[in-house]
């Protein structure tokens, strides 16, 4: 099964099932980005809307990207605002024209699905407007090392997707390499579990 077929699957129990890394990653997008500013955002697999509820109610313009129509419909029924838009586009193909300049650009849980990341971090260089940032936020390579990786619960079992495994350094040389500088880097783990567990979401900021 294709990865796009597996999120059109996921999409309707994406929103209610349990999932910490989902939740951990709201509670990292919001904690990191409430510290910036920014007009217009770029959501690089925004999926069924998670963060971008949030991202409207700071008063920014959101274009919310994914390759998964499933997913898009559901962001679409939740989210009836004119400051949203969403484009079913993928991301390892030149990026549209279709998408402008902007102030930031999100990327949360999608990089563990694309091999390379030169391209995204090409691609994100294009779009995001001196001085604006480029926020990730991704499963931690720690838990993936130890077999941790997208899944959800199907009727005939657990769906597995296909991931591949980045590295800390290869996120942070990627930015450099393409024009970007590091200005912050965080580890997420689940609360409580500080000191018993490897973290479970890696974040980064990247200011053009």
């Amino acid at each position: 099964m294709s990865i796009a077929e597996a999120y059109n699957q996921w999409a309707n129990q994406y929103d209610s099932n349990e999932n910490k890394t989902r939740d951990l990653d709201r509670v990292a997008t919001q904690k990191t980005l409430g510290k910036y500013a920014f007009d217009r955002v770029l959501e690089l697999g925004c999926g069924t809307g998670k963060n971008t509820v949030w991202l409207l109610e700071q008063e920014a313009e959101v274009i919310g990207v994914d390759f998964s129509e499933g997913m898009l419909k559901k962001a679409r029924q939740k989210i009836q605002s004119p400051k949203a838009r969403f484009l079913r586009a993928d991301i390892t193909e030149v990026w549209s024209q279709e998408i402008p300049e902007v102030d930031l650009a999100t990327c949360s849980l999608i990089l563990e699905h694309i091999a390379d990341l030169d391209f995204i971090f090409q691609q994100a260089y294009q779009k995001i407007k001196r001085g604006g940032h480029f926020f990730i936020c991704e499963l931690h390579p720690f838990k993936q090392y130890i077999g941790s990786k997208a899944r959800y619960d199907t009727e005939h079992g657990v769906e597995e997707l296909e991931v591949y495994i980045h590295h800390i350094s290869e996120f942070v040389r990627a930015g450099q390499q393409n024009g970007f500088t590091l200005v912050e880097l965080k580890e997420w783990f689940d609360e409580g579990r500080e000191e018993q567990t490897p973290p479970r979401l890696l974040s980064l900021v990247f200011r053009k």
